[in-house]
């Protein structure tokens, strides 16, 4: 696995443990020298998963549109910064960039981008994996819910196999990594 999209939120949240986990996995990835896809932002969650790759030495790549970079604030210090249009070409770079996809905790935003990803993979436009870093029990509401469009038959395939999901950055990118097909 060469490269993992994380989705995360432009703000802290309102517990500690939310910057602590990105810390980690932005420390995690560094490590393992997985590039980090993000969407270029220098505030909350956005920031700290961003500095704590480059602290560590890895490389992170900002994708981004043109309005959001006139008027928000970018990381300055990325490896690259691809600026598009439109939000769906900045999805769909994402995409194309990436060998997973991650979703750490965030708003409308970071869920419209990870309900993106998991739906283009269940209707067979690519085969990457995708996860949940579940800090917190932030991702439980949304567990429940998807365990309920499945029990309600609105889903095709478990809820298991459309999403890992772990509470450990190490764990979650192990479990994004086999889901890989052509890595063991």
């Amino acid at each position: 696995m060469k490269s993992v999209c994380v989705f995360l939120g432009s703000s802290a949240g309102n517990h500690p443990a939310y910057e602590r986990a990105t810390a980690d996995l932005g420390r995690e990835l560094a490590r393992r020298r997985i590039t980090c896809i993000y969407g270029g932002s220098r505030t909350g969650l956005m920031k700290t998963l961003a500095d704590s790759v480059l602290e560590a030495g890895g490389e992170v790549v900002g994708v981004t549109v043109q309005l959001l970079k006139d008027k928000e604030e970018f990381h300055r210090g990325l490896t690259r910064l691809h600026v598009v249009p439109t939000m769906h070409e900045r999805k769909n770079l994402m995409i194309e960039l990436s060998d997973a996809f991650l979703a750490l905790p965030g708003g409308i935003g970071t869920l419209d981008e990870l309900f993106e990803v998991c739906t283009l993979r269940q209707l067979g436009f690519h085969s990457k994996p995708c996860g949940l870093l579940n800090v917190h029990g932030f991702f439980d509401p949304l567990r429940d819910m998807l365990g309920k469009t499945e029990r309600e038959g609105f889903m095709k395939r478990p809820v298991q196999d459309a999403l890992d999901v772990a509470e450990d950055p190490a764990e979650i990118l192990d479990m994004l990594r086999r889901g890989i097909p052509s890595l063991p």
